[in-house]
């Protein structure tokens, strides 16, 4: 772990980091959308039962697939040049612990065996920007709480987390870059 140029950036909702990552994507990067909040939609659209509002064990094994999928697509497509993914593997991890799901043995031996680089960025809670929609129903609380539990999870599994300064966008995607170098 720690040679991929395959970086995460996480944290609670709504700290900012779809705007972060979008900015790192005009100045060239790849980067790979979160799969929760597409699923999400899906699942509304269909009127599913995979939503955290429903059927938490379910939804935590789609939002899980869906990220091995992306990581393994961008594996195999990418050879070379630095790639950020919204959320990562251990995101789906944080949220089966929060929602006390069990997690299967096969669960955390493809966390280990899909690596992302050592380095994860993360988001802190900003209350600032903090807004809630239709796909992000977490109350500021829970937010917080989340930022909490996934910088845990990260630590548990021997990722150096790196916390991203609330600053402008400019600030963040620059803090980001110099840490990359």
């Amino acid at each position: 772990m720690g040679e991929t140029k395959l970086f995460v950036i996480t944290g609670g909702p709504g700290v900012g980091k779809t705007t972060l990552l979008k900015a790192l994507e005009r100045k060239g990067f790849c980067v790979v959308s979160e799969d929760a909040r597409k699923i999400i939609q899906e699942q509304m659209k269909t009127n599913g039962n995979g939503l955290p509002w429903k059927d938490k064990s379910f939804y935590a094994e789609l939002m899980f697939t869906a990220s091995l999928e992306s990581y393994q697509l961008i594996v195999n497509e990418t050879s070379e040049g630095t790639v950020f993914f919204d959320r990562g593997l251990l995101d789906t991890i944080c949220y089966m612990k929060m929602e006390n799901i069990s997690i299967p043995e096969q669960i955390s031996y493809l966390v280990n065996a899909n690596p992302y680089n050592k380095k994860v960025f993360i988001l802190p809670p900003w209350e600032e920007i903090y807004e809630t929609d239709n796909e992000r129903k977490q109350t500021w609380k829970e937010a917080v709480y989340t930022f909490e539990k996934m910088k845990q999870t990260y630590l548990e599994y021997g990722y150096e987390v790196i916390e991203v300064p609330k600053n402008t966008i400019d600030n963040r995607c620059e803090f980001v870059l110099s840490h990359i170098r």
